[in-house]
Parts: structure tokens; C-alpha cells; sequence
């Protein structure tokens, strides 16, 4: 539905490095009043009103729990209210299921990629939609060719062919985006849209979303990166403990104020004073509980080596692409490799699989919870206790008080809001998802723990928890590898910075030196000429470099592709299982 001609008059293009100052305030183009919704145990929602006018990029703010995405669900049709109304376009709309509120001009981009991963990315962008030939069969030449032109407009040269699986999640959510821009919608719904992108990427969906201004499109924007905030959006909206706390003019907020209306308290009591600026004596002078040398996997890993001691919280930096999460995966035995050693607690892993790392104490926090995280049909409970299963039974039977004990301590510790430990956690907000699976791998007692963007897409006030709570994990003596996109978390959670570039590392920044300049400078330094890589990270790298995607050269992925996906070359998997 293309937008209505009144809102492109009274919207004006975005600045490139501000919001908007209308002239007029536009009339309201979607609108929840005194909208409630209540799940068993838990209020999610309590008698709140939401108004986007037309043409406006409307941020909508709150910590994990607060009920944005509540609300989100709310005016896509995932959920219907209890209470309350939907309006759109000033006349009351009731949406029964998302398919609806898509015909309706209401599109959404989720912050975990819901998309087909077996489709090709063609397939995925006209999903339900695919263009027809006059005999009513799917005109794959044009949906081939439309999907190569809107791609374009993003920088991605991907083939339209190729299974969404074999795209990094940074070009994913940009597969997503495009899905969303492609429906000619009159509201786009943004939860986390910049959680999987580079800056580069990011500078192209801010171009897209000025365009999509430009055209009377209005957006609502979900993110806790505040600089996003007051550079794209006009106005906010503020929610806590389900409860609308504030909607204004996000020019006449300052930061400070908004964080303390999402938290409900200041930002400074959130986080203790973090014990990560500099190692103690005792973790600077023990002996390692992990050593890696030499780790090689072709295409992937160029005998990366590094070191872990307990009680440190080490830094893995470096671009998407560099081979940060291959490194993760090879550590934790999920990516097999061609050559390297791996030794924990001074003995050597003689067979490097998952089973062998979890045994020798190393636990991994994957990228993606969704994929490779999180079981979303099942409960909290069964989603903490998962791993330690076998620990919990005898002669075959689990002891349900334990799994009873084991879960409390962990819910209470991580504070993990949910209704109760019986709620499926695919309810949870994501930074409570987040927790429920360092609970999962917290009780397991590791020696090593692997985070591979642990504060990817959870608002400030989560954040500030998970990064505390891996302050006290380090002070409690445990190893912590952490990875992170975000320059400042790594500077100021890390105690050493091992960077990597090209799967190989390329610096290492310790004491007085762990600054971003210092991080900024090696990441600079001018890479040599590797072959072209493969992987979760490289197909995001090489459509950023908007050349054409050099075929994949990893073992074939399980399962074949659709049936217009005929010169498909084989790609790698998400995961491969040990051969030996």
C-alpha cells in the first residue's frame, strides 16, 4: 500500500546528522489506546497509548521487560490487546494475524532474523507474494532480477539464488530490511535493525530509512544505541514494567534524563565499579587455563594463538569477517580444524568436539541465541538445565528438585524476569533470553567462558548487568573470552585485547595500551592479501566490499535448497559435527 500523499507533504527529509524540526506536527497514522495485555503471572502491557504521526521516525525505548516488543506485536498483529484499541489512519483496526496488518501497510524487521534460512534470498524477500507468469507458474526470471535491483540499492551483490544460510547475519538483517522495504508499506516497525551490522551498513540503512522518510513512510525505531537515537528519530516513547513513562520530542530529552526514565533509577548504581580496568596480581602472574596455538582452518583460521587466565577477561576485536566467531567455535569444539592444539588446565584436548570442551570446562555463549542459542518452545526451566542434564540425573532419572534448586539460584542471580519458570522462553524479552542461557552454561561451574556478543541487541539497562555480572564472574576466578563489535565495551571490559585480521592475529594491546586509538589503529593497519574467506562472517565481509561472492569452498550444508536454486555451489553450515 503505497503512503498516503498528505503524509509525504507534511514529512521533509531527514538531515543527515539530525532529526527532523517539522513545521506542523503531522496527524497520527497509527495509534494504540489504552492498550493492556496480561500472560499468565505477568502484566506485559498496562493501560498504555502509543501515537506515530505521519512521515515520523518515532523511537520506542525501555529496558528488556518493559514491553516493547509487547507492543510491537501488538500493532503487527502477533498479539491481540485485552483491552484497548488499535487505530490507523484515525479509523479502529483489529488485526487477528500478521498477515492482516501487512496487507494494511504495516511492516516489521525483527531484531533476530525471521526469515527461511533453506530459501534463496529471492525467495525470501517475495515470500507469499511471488511474481507470476500469465500461466499463474512463479516468474523466476523477474523475481531473480527485482530481488539483483532492490539488493543494489543496499550494496549487496549477493546472487538472488543463494540459501539465506550461507549469508552472514550482518547481510541477513539486511535481506530483512530489504523484504520490509520492498512491501509497500505506510509503517515500518525497526526492533534492534542495527544489532548484526557494521558501520558501513549502518550508514546504509540510515540512508534507506532517510529514504523511506522522504517518501511520508513512517517508522518506529527500537534500539538502545542512544548516539542512533538522537541522530535519526524526532520523538520517543519511553515504557517500564509495562507502563508508558514518557513521550516527547527526543530533541528536549537529554540522554541522561532518558536513561534514568528507562531504568527508574541512575544509570550509576546499574553497574558497580568495574574491577576490569586492570587485572589483579593473581590473575596477571597465573598460570594459563587455556592455551591455543596454531588453530587453522582453510579459508577461516591462519594459526591463531592465544591465552587465557583465570580470573582475566580477555578481548577478541577486530572486523566482521576477521574471524572472531570462528575462533569462538573452534575453542568450544564446533568448528573442526584443520591443525592447532588447544590445552585447559595444562592438559592437552587430544580430540577437540563440543563434548570434549564442555568436559575440559569451556562453555560458549553463541552470536546468534535464536539459531544456535535458546529452544523457544520450551520453558525457562527446561532451557537453563539442558546441559547440565546428565549431572542432575541418577541411574537415568532427573531429580526434578534439583533442576527446581539449580533454576532458582540462576533466576534469581541474573535476575531473569520472567512470569514463571514454566514460561516458555520464547515469551522472554531478549536480554532475558540472553541470561537464561548464561544460566544454561553458569551451571555447568565452566573454568572458560566464551561470549560471543553477549550485549548484541539488549537495551542499557541489561547491558550494564550482563557487563557487571562478567566483572564478578572474572572476579570469582573464572576465564572470560569476550567478543564484542562495540569498541568501548572491549576497552572497558577487557583486561587484554587480542585482535584479529583476516583469521590471523594481528596485534595484541595490554596494560596502558587497551584504549580505542590504540584498537582503532591496529584494526586500520593495512591487511595482506588472504584468500577469499568463507563463513558466518565472510559472506557479510565480501558483500561489503560489493564484489561478486566468490563460491564457498566448506563442506556441502545439510539439507539442499529450493528448487530455483539449480547452480547452487555447496556453502558451509552453521555448525559441523566432528568427523572423527
Amino acid at each position: 500500500m503505497a503512503p498516503p500523499e498528505a503524509a509525504a507533504a507534511q514529512s521533509a527529509p531527514p538531515g543527515p546528522d539530525g532529526p527532523r524540526d517539522p513545521a506542523a506536527p503531522p496527524t497520527p497514522v497509527l495509534e494504540a489506546v489504552g492498550v493492556s495485555k496480561r500472560f499468565p503471572g505477568v502484566v506485559a502491557l498496562d493501560d498504555v497509548s502509543f501515537t506515530l504521526r505521519a512521515g515520523e521516525i518515532h523511537a520506542l525505548v525501555g529496558e528488556n521487560g518493559a514491553g516493547k516488543s509487547t507492543l510491537i506485536k501488538i500493532l503487527t498483529g502477533v498479539h491481540r490487546p485485552d483491552e484497548g484499541e488499535l487505530r490507523l489512519g484515525g479509523e479502529a483496526v483489529a488485526f487477528h494475524r500478521p498477515h492482516e496488518a501487512q496487507q494494511a501497510g504495516i511492516s516489521t524487521i525483527y531484531q533476530e532474523v525471521n526469515l527461511v534460512p533453506l530459501m534463496s534470498v529471492a525467495r525470501n524477500i517475495f515470500l507469499g507474494r511471488e511474481p507470476r507468469t500469465r500461466l499463474g507458474l512463479v516468474d523466476f526470471r523477474r523475481m531473480h532480477r527485482e530481488t539483483a535491483e532492490l539488493l543494489g540499492g543496499f550494496g549487496i551483490t549477493t546472487d538472488p539464488r543463494r540459501p539465506l544460510h550461507t549469508l552472514g547475519i550482518g547481510t541477513q538483517q539486511m535481506v530483512a530490511l530489504a523484504r520490509a522495504v520492498s512491501v509497500r508499506a505506510r509503517v515500518v516497525v525497526m526492533d534492534e535493525p542495527t544489532s548484526s551490522l557494521e558501520p558501513r551498513e549502518v550508514e546504509t540503512l540510515f540512508r534507506v530509512i532517510g529514504d523511506l522518510h522522504a517518501r511520508g513512510i513512517s517508522l518506529v525505531y527500537v534500539s538502545h544505541r542512544m548516539d542512533e537515537l538522537y541522530r535519526i528519530c524526532d520523538r520517543v516513547t519511553v515504557l517500564r514494567d509495562g507502563r508508558l513513562v514518557h513521550t516527547g520530542d527526543l530533541k528536549d530529552t537529554g540522554r541522561v534524563r532518558l536513561v534514568s526514565m528507562m531504568l527508574g533509577r541512575e544509570l550509576a548504581r546499574v553497574r558497580k565499579e568495574a574491577a576490569a580496568g586492570s587485572p589483579g596480581s593473581a590473575a596477571a602472574t597465573a598460570e594459563p587455563v587455556l592455551t591455543a596455538t596454531g588453530l587453522s582452518r582453510r579459508h577461516l583460521l591462519d594459526g591463531v594463538a592465544l591465552d587465557l587466565r583465570p580470573g582475566e577477561v580477555l578481548g577478541l576485536g577486530g572486523l566482521l569477517g576477521s574471524g572472531r566467531t570462528e575462533t569462538a567455535k573452534a575453542l568450544a569444539g564446533a568448528l573442526p580444524l584443520d591443525g592447532g592444539e588447544i590445552t585447559v588446565g595444562g592438559r592437552r584436548l587430544r580430540r577437540i568436539s563440543s563434548a570434549a570442551a564442555i568436559r575440559a570446562g569451556i562453555s560458549l555463549l553463541p552470536e546468534d541465541r535464536k539459531a544456535e542459542g535458546i529452544v523457544p518452545g520450551l520453558s525457562v526451566r527446561e532451557n537453563i538445565v539442558l546441559a547440565a542434564l546428565p549431572r542432575l540425573s541418577r541411574f537415568g532419572f532427573v531429580s526434578r528438585r534439583r533442576q527446581d534448586r539449580v533454576v532458582d539460584v540462576f533466576m534469581k542471580r541474573l535476575r531473569i524476569k520472567a512470569a514463571s519458570p514454566e514460561q516458555k522462553v520464547g515469551e522472554l524479552s531478549g536480554g532475558n533470553q540472553q541470561k537464561v542461557l548464561l544460566a544454561r552454561w553458569l551451571c555447568l561451574e565452566p573454568r572458560v567462558l566464551l561470549l560471543d556478543e553477549p550485549t548484541r541487541g539488549i537495551d542499557v539497562g541489561a547491558k550494564a548487568e550482563v557487563q557487571t555480572l562478567i566483572d564478578e564472574l572474572a572476579a570469582e576466578g573464572l576465564a572470560v573470552l569476550l567478543i564484542s563489535s562495540e569498541l568501548e565495551e572491549l576497552v572497558e571490559g577487557a583486561h587484554r585485547i587480542v585482535v584479529l585480521r583476516a583469521g590471523a592475529v594481528a596485534g595484541e594491546l595490554t596494560g596502558d595500551d587497551v584504549t580505542e586509538g590504540a584498537l582503532l589503529t591496529v584494526l586500520a593497519e593495512t591487511a595482506p592479501q588472504a584468500p577469499a574467506q568463507a563463513g558466518a562472517e565472510t559472506a557479510a565481509a565480501d558483500a561489503r566490499r560489493a564484489a561478486p561472492d566468490p563460491a564457498p569452498k566448506a563442506a556441502p550444508a545439510a539439507g539442499g535448497g529450493p528448487a530455483d536454486v539449480p547452480d547452487q555451489a555447496p556453502a558451509a553450515g552453521p555448525r559441523e559435527e566432528d568427523p572423527r
